[in-house]
């Protein structure tokens, strides 16, 4: 045992944890001592590791330290709602101020028509919400037979029992007994992997109305909602063309379903909008909130629904659903004091107006690495696409997916910085208050990770 007050060596943290916790999404097998990482500080769009190495975070911890590291306004906040009522719950005809202050803030924040607000501790625990909202919304309009939600392939909706289900990453659904019942897949707008000799635009719209076929097959009195990101994040910052959204609104226009726009990682600033949904038009029926929410600082996640699908909802009586955190004080206080930062300084606007358009001309000098196939932004979201043949413009992948993928990732965090691998691409999301110089230090630390990669590949293959 030891204490946070007198920390041990790394080796000595690191033997501890390998014999007592158990890491999220880890192959545990290949888990070894020299695998770990030990993070013990940060501040701005840096993390700092127990043997004194600073390294620039450019996914914002998990796509969620929005205003960066080192903000003592919220541990101020906290500490002082904590002295104060550090819990109740809201069940049972109870509220209390940060929760009431939070929900207003929200509803003047969010997309327009999104007016009410159900709080939870995640990503994940919103995406549970979203489907027992979108089949009691239906029960209560007298269509207790709209249970389908569907989603589409590649998607990243949570890892609970029913998010994992929302998702549509099948190594996830190949544990645990997944999907649930009444989730339906279609297949996800990404060009660069799927479009073959498509014009992209031509491949959005069939991709779109993939959702219409998919409709027609179910039926629409089946058909309770559409499910989908923005932005695909953990499915790789999958871009669409153009054309897939607006061919997308027109079809949950026509049709009598929902839209739920899963704003976990495209909310609170990060596509230079407060939300995805407003930069891209979408209006949503429901929308999914976390990370960005309170910046990581504490867990808390939401959904927020219009007053005609709350009303639905109300019509079946009362709603059985709820978690023994939502809307806890102290996370709503952080939660309130990062959006106080993020309009007092103007973060959503400085991204949008300028910090976007350094990023995207900068991270697109990448697109020239020779083991790089597309370099794309949009907003702060970034991606590499990893190929064999970039100079012949040629999409094809290398063949064991995800292999040099990884190679790369582990040679960013040798070069102190953390880019993510997902399969063979590797995406990006660093904090909304990175400045032009820091975005000058990701992309070089990128491109000597792109070129030691390239170099254990020639090898790998010689």
């Amino acid at each position: 045992m030891f204490s946070l007050g007198n920390l041990p060596t790394t080796d000595e943290m690191i033997a501890a944890d390998l014999g007592s916790h158990m890491h999220p999404f880890t192959d545990h097998d290949a888990l070894g001592p020299g695998d770990l990482r030990v993070i013990t500080s940060a501040e701005g769009v840096f993390i700092n590791d127990s043997n004194g190495g600073q390294i620039l975070d450019g996914m914002a911890g998990l796509w969620c330290v929005n205003i960066g590291y080192g903000r003592q306004e919220i541990g101020e906040a906290v500490s002082r709602q904590i002295a104060q009522l550090p819990y109740y719950n809201t069940f049972f005809k109870t509220t209390h101020p940060p929760v009431i202050v939070l929900s207003e803030k929200l509803a003047q924040l969010t997309p327009d028509g999104i007016e009410k607000f159900m709080f939870g501790t995640s990503g994940s625990d919103s995406n549970d919400t979203v489907i027992r909202l979108a089949r009691t919304y239906w029960a209560g309009r007298g269509k207790p037979d709209k249970t389908v939600i569907i989603s589409r392939k590649n998607a990243y909706h949570g890892s609970s029992m029913a998010s994992a289900s929302l998702g549509g990453m099948q190594f996830m659904h190949a544990q645990g007994g997944l999907p649930i019942p009444d989730i339906h897949h279609i297949g996800q707008p990404y060009w660069f992997d799927e479009g073959g000799d498509m014009d992209p635009d031509a491949f959005g719209l069939m991709r779109a109305r993939e959702l219409e076929q998919a409709i027609d097959q179910l039926g629409e009195d089946r058909v309770a909602a559409f499910i989908a990101e923005p932005i695909q994040g953990a499915g790789g910052v999958i871009i669409p063309p153009d054309s897939y959204w607006p061919e997308v609104r027109r079809i949950c226009e026509e049709r009598d379903i929902l839209f739920v726009a899963d704003e976990v990682i495209c909310g609170f600033g990060r596509l230079g909008t407060w939300f995805g949904s407003q930069r891209l038009d979408l209006r949503p029926d429901m929308i999914a909130m976390a990370k960005g929410l309170t910046s990581g600082y504490l867990p808390m996640g939401g959904v927020g629904l219009t007053n005609e699908v709350y009303e639905g909802v109300s019509q079946d009586g009362e709603f059985a659903h709820g978690y023994t955190y939502a809307g806890h004080p102290v996370s709503a206080a952080a939660a309130i004091a990062n959006l106080e930062i993020m309009e007092r300084e103007g973060l959503v606007d400085r991204v949008g107006s300028h910090t976007q358009h350094v990023f995207a001309e900068k991270f697109a000098a990448l697109g020239d690495h020779p083991l790089v196939g597309e370099a794309a932004t949009f907003g702060l979201l970034g991606k590499l696409e990893l190929v064999p043949d970039a100079a012949s413009g040629s999409r094809r992948r290398f063949e064991n997916s995800g292999e040099v993928g990884g190679i790369c990732r582990d040679f960013c965090f040798r070069n102190n910085l953390v880019m993510r691998a997902v399969r063979d691409s590797m995406v990006c999301s660093p904090p909304l208050p990175i400045a032009d110089d820091e975005i000058d230090l990701l992309v070089e630390r990128a491109w000597a990770a792109l070129d030691q990669t390239a170099a254990a590949v020639a090898d790998k293959m010689a």
